[in-house]
């Protein structure tokens, strides 16, 4: 088999929207994803289901999962397999990675390598917390340094007595472990006890928590607080401009803990959405999708696609498994002289992802009463034939409301919804520990399966948390079940239900900077 290649891509400082185009586009192809504990989970998903995806560890001053010499040679060995390996580290991998031990390894093997930079924590950690690195009014140079290594002991790595006052700014890196050390060299060393300085634990992800304090008086307020790893700790003026600049913790659901009930196709729209308000995010599917048990009724209406007049998708997941049964039959959607009607504008990007057109998407409501009154008032209905691929679990207000006005209309079973396997315990055991502030649902079917896996304390827990709806059906359900929704978003969207839950708890109170 021929030789592979390594490409060390750097994750970002945390949150996995900071990865660069470049380094998803690796992830995308790679065979292999070797990455550690400091690399968001979430971009594993990037990578091909059939990728091996490996722990290598390395969480600051822990232990590693696998020994740094192992996990060169691991590299080493998939590449001479013939793979593509993603070596995915948090940061950038030639900050503080060692990235540059790794790549040297590779190219005295005589491997092909990639480097693809990432945002260090250095700089992303800071400016989440409102940080600038630089600025002219206040400091022109920074220096980074790791605090790994000991400071009380004389080393040939760390020269703290002429980095105290050797640039503007100090960045300290993996400090925690050795932060009291470090202050009193620092202070030792001549730096003014009053100078501003800040520590940044969890940059840039929702738990994301500051300390600020002049440097003399940082230690105590760290411990305080319960600061811990991993963090930067930054020495300078520029901290007294984090009061005006300290955007990320004004987000409107920053510090708010959300659990995503949604199937993991659905979720990931769901949870960037979220996180960009802030919010932290916690997936426990309650259902997952599947083809038919019977998929003759849908073949036989995609054999027959000239037959009709409309084709109308209620769901970003209609359309996806409508296709995928097109494929595997051996054939592209070809919809001819039919109008594509989709129910919101997600459904419609899923549309046009899988090559059809689309013609009309509703303006107001995105669900089928909103399809049904698009159709009632725009086109003629009588004698003309619909096919509605749709959820075996789909409400009939659509394909009855078409008929009651002649229409002939096919609703086909595109894909079923079955119960995902849930951790039951665990999830009673978070909801009466009180980890969640909110429970979302986006579908009826989700929020019966959540119900019936509660029992008395868990259900009283799930009460006293904020629970969302991102429609009235939703809504519906919730009141039958006994959990009624404090909040309903009025656009079925995840961007709707974001926007719903930003103006019912976007000025509420939430959690203090000291936890």
């Amino acid at each position: 088999m021929s030789t592979g290649r390594v490409i060390l891509v750097g994750a970002g400082p945390g949150a996995p929207d900071l990865i660069t185009v470049r380094g998803a586009e690796a992830l995308r192809r790679a065979d292999a994803v070797v990455y550690d504990a400091l690399a968001s989970p979430q971009l594993l998903d990037l990578a091909p289901s059939e990728a091996l995806r490996i722990d290598a560890g390395k969480r600051g001053h822990g232990p590693p999962t696998l020994p740094q010499e192992d996990t060169t040679a691991l590299l080493l060995r998939l590449a001479r397999e013939g793979r593509t390996v993603v070596r995915l580290k948090g940061g950038d991998p030639y900050v503080f990675g060692r990235g540059g031990e790794e790549a040297s390894a590779c190219a005295a093997a005589g491997i092909p390598v990639e480097v693809i930079p990432g945002v260090s924590s250095v700089l992303g950690a800071l400016a989440y917390a409102g940080i600038p690195v630089t600025d002219r009014r206040h400091s022109a140079s920074f220096a980074v340094v790791t605090g790994h290594s000991d400071p009380t002991q004389v080393t040939r790595e760390t020269r703290w007595d002429l980095l105290a006052l050797s640039a503007d700014t100090l960045l300290i890196l993996m400090g925690m472990r050795n932060l009291e050390a470090i202050t009193k060299r620092l202070l030792d060393a001549g730096r003014a006890p009053e100078t501003p300085a800040a520590v940044v634990m969890s940059g840039t992800l929702p738990e994301q928590r500051v300390v600020e304090a002049p440097l003399g008086e940082l230690v105590a307020e760290v411990e305080r607080a319960g600061i811990g790893s991993p963090a930067v700790v930054v020495v300078g003026e520029v901290v007294s401009l984090r009061e005006a600049l300290a955007w990320y913790e004004r987000q409107p659901l920053f510090g708010r803990r959300v659990l995503v009930t949604r199937s993991p196709e659905q979720a990931v729209e769901l949870e960037r959405a979220l996180s960009s308000a802030g919010a932290e995010t916690d997936r426990v599917p309650m259902i997952d999708l599947a083809p038919p048990d019977d998929p003759a009724p849908l073949d036989a209406a995609l054999d027959r696609l000239d037959d009709y007049d409309a084709i109308v998708f209620t769901s970003a997941n209609a359309v996806r498994f409508t296709a995928e049964r097109a494929a595997t039959r051996g054939n592209a959607i070809d919809v001819g002289a039919a109008r594509v009607v989709c129910v919101g504008p997600v459904t419609a990007r899923a549309a046009i992802d899988a090559g059809l057109p689309v013609h009309r998407v509703p303006a107001a409501r995105f669900d089928a009463d909103g399809v049904l009154a698009e159709l009632l008032g725009a086109e003629g209905i009588r004698g003309r034939r619909f096919l509605i691929p749709r959820s075996d679990l789909a409400r009939e207000v659509l394909p009855a409301g078409l008929r009651e006005a002649g229409a002939e209309v096919d609703a086909v079973v595109a894909y079923r919804n079955v119960p995902a396997e849930v951790d039951g315990a665990a999830l009673r055991a978070d909801l009466v520990a009180g980890r969640f502030d909110v429970l979302t649902f986006a579908s009826p079917s989700a929020a019966r399966r959540f119900v019936d896996l509660l029992d008395a304390p868990a259900r009283n827990a799930a009460a006293r948390c904020t629970v969302a709806a991102i429609g009235p059906v939703t809504a519906r359900t919730l009141e039958s079940v006994g959990l009624p929704a404090d909040v309903v978003a009025t656009q079925s969207t995840a961007a709707g239900l974001v926007e719903a839950l930003t103006g019912a708890l976007g000025d509420a109170p939430r959690e203090s900077e000291g936890g």
